[in-house]
């Protein structure tokens, strides 16, 4: 994932993950923006293609500390409930999937100079998919004091499946983008499924539950209009 890290260091997992987890949070469920952060990216967005007919939300963009656009989210399905909410058994299993897509860019000065950008890759794809999902499904009868130690847990978890994803964890789908196949690591567990891949200028993630990833496709928004709150 993107972070900044000083010059001729490496920024430390941890301060990744920390800031990862923080955008995840704020374009889970319930985050939903107006289109005009999507219309200030440099890159295309991606959703799901024509042939999933129904509802679609925005949720929301990262920006850089210079403002630049560097990902964002778009949902389908049933809008998931705010994490620590309590829900009622039938809207557990709501079924939606989510696209991420990120700005495929290469390790670069930091705005104020003072350190570096890492590159985006797959692995940052995942790392937000990941973490989106876990947004989606934050265990509502957790106690309250034990629910920042099973996210810290799940998001290093998250963290470290998403920096290896040629591990047996993963396994390889086979999916349309823009018409053309094109294969995403893809895992499953006990919250939902989460794929990773690339695209022409852009890594694709997403995440989703009761939603079948199998048969799905990814094509370029051509009008954001469709996906209006």
């Amino acid at each position: 994932m993107e972070t900044t890290s000083r010059v001729g260091a490496q920024g430390p997992a941890g301060e990744a993950g920390a800031a990862a987890a923080q955008d995840a949070a704020q374009s889970g469920p319930g985050a939903r923006r107006s289109v005009d952060g999507y219309l200030l990216a440099s890159f295309p967005w991606y959703g799901l293609d024509e042939a999933y007919s129904g509802p679609r939300w925005l949720m929301q963009v990262g920006a850089a500390a210079d403002g630049t656009v560097e990902h964002g989210s778009t949902g389908h399905g049933e809008e998931p409930s705010l994490r620590g909410e309590k829900t009622a058994p039938a809207e557990a299993k709501q079924r939606f999937a989510v696209v991420v897509t990120v700005a495929s860019r290469p390790v670069r000065r930091s705005a104020d100079g003072t350190g570096v950008l890492e590159a985006t890759s797959v692995s940052s794809a995942a790392w937000l998919a990941g973490s989106g999902l876990l947004s989606s499904t934050w265990p509502a009868q957790m106690e309250r004091a034990l629910r920042q130690d099973w996210l810290d847990q799940q998001t290093a978890l998250a963290w470290e499946l998403a920096d290896h994803l040629e591990e047996p964890a993963w396994s390889t789908l086979s999916l349309p983008v823009d018409g053309v196949p094109t294969d995403f690591r893809y895992r499953e567990s006990e919250y939902g499924w989460v794929l990773a891949g690339s695209a022409e200028g852009v890594h694709l993630g997403a995440y989703g539950r009761g939603m079948s990833a199998y048969g799905m496709g990814f094509s370029v928004i051509k009008d954001l209009a469709a996906y209006g709150s």
